[in-house]
């Protein structure tokens, strides 16, 4: 079983294709169309279930009045010329498992899905979603030959939703007016910074005491595990879809939107060779500027050792996938 009747040639405009049809990948498909943004093709492993999504998706349009395109499947031969391929496939966590526990097992699915989604479309634009998110990003850059800035990783995006989550909740204020900044790696040790989080401009630190910041800081470090132990058989998926949905309306957009992503450092802020979330320019060319923020001596050592943890992971994750 392959795609359902509709053809790859009669996409039209914009095509997105998602690798893995779990929540998070049907979900992003359904935001995509929902919101007029790209056509979609939705690739899994598993037979019937990406064509019975994307038929349900399809029956839905009448309803959601939009005409967008979707289609299921099991080979990657309909994914050719997508301008942006999104990997979503791999296990998800379970109470008990770091995003590490991941390792082994997402690297040789997200090094296979690249290379097979790349052979069909050698210019797309790769958005990194499957955990360790940082780890697997450098994986799949290396296993797609693309330029660094059209590889990135939906990281930063994701966690700073979370931090506005909180801090919405804690203020009683609407989310819309809340700016928050997360950087580096998308885990424990990711390095949120207060001094750029506003809400309606004034900043988060003349609203809350220093306790209160910290507290939420470290709920939104560990923001997916606590989903996870609520959830007990799964892991966040609304969420991670709204984030990496975002991320493809800016670049297909040309929106040239500063978000935080996970993106290829060469020297910012002394790191090199690791995928870390930074804020970012998107627009059609990708990752098309890094900004660079005035981080205190404290925040660089943090980010400093983000990309150690990173690398660590990095090797243990070659040493399983072998040379890419």
């Amino acid at each position: 079983m392959t795609s359902f009747s509709l053809s790859p040639s009669s996409l039209r405009g914009a095509r997105v294709s998602v690798i893995g049809a779990g929540r998070v990948g049907s979900t992003l498909a359904q935001r995509l169309v929902e919101k007029n943004i790209a056509d979609v093709v939705l690739v899994d492993i598993v037979e019937g279930m990406p064509q019975g999504i994307a038929l349900d998706l399809m029956e839905a349009r009448g309803v959601e009045r939009h005409d967008r395109q979707i289609i299921g499947t099991n080979d990657y031969a309909d994914t050719s010329n997508s301008d942006i391929v999104v990997i979503t496939a791999g296990l998800a966590r379970k109470p008990g498992m770091s995003r590490e526990d991941l390792l082994k097992t997402n690297a040789k699915i997200v090094v296979d899905a690249t290379k097979k989604a790349l052979e069909r479309s050698p210019n797309t634009i790769l958005i990194l979603v499957t955990n360790p998110l940082d780890v697997m990003t450098y994986l799949a850059w290396e296993a797609s030959g693309l330029p660094t800035q059209r590889v990135m990783g939906m990281a930063g995006v994701l966690d700073a939703a979370r931090f506005q989550a909180f801090i919405s909740m804690e203020l009683g204020v609407s989310i819309q007016d809340i700016h928050t900044m997360v950087l580096g790696n998308h885990g424990d040790l990711m390095v949120p910074i207060p001094r750029y989080c506003t809400v309606n401009g004034v900043p988060l630190t003349e609203l809350m005491d220093t306790p209160t910041i910290e507290r939420l800081v470290d709920r939104t470090r560990t923001g997916g595990t606590e989903i996870v132990n609520l959830m007990k058989t799964g892991s966040a998926y609304f969420a991670p879809a709204s984030s990496t949905c975002l991320m493809c309306e800016a670049i297909l957009q040309n929106q040239s939107r500063v978000l935080p992503v996970a993106a290829y450092l060469q020297g910012e802020y002394g790191i090199n060779d690791v995928f870390l979330g930074m804020p970012c320019q998107l627009g059609s060319n990708g990752v098309e500027k890094i900004l660079k923020l005035d981080l205190t001596d404290s925040e660089k050592a943090a980010l400093s050792h983000c990309a150690d943890t990173v690398r660590e992971n990095i090797d243990q994750a070659k040493a399983v996938v072998g040379s890419i």
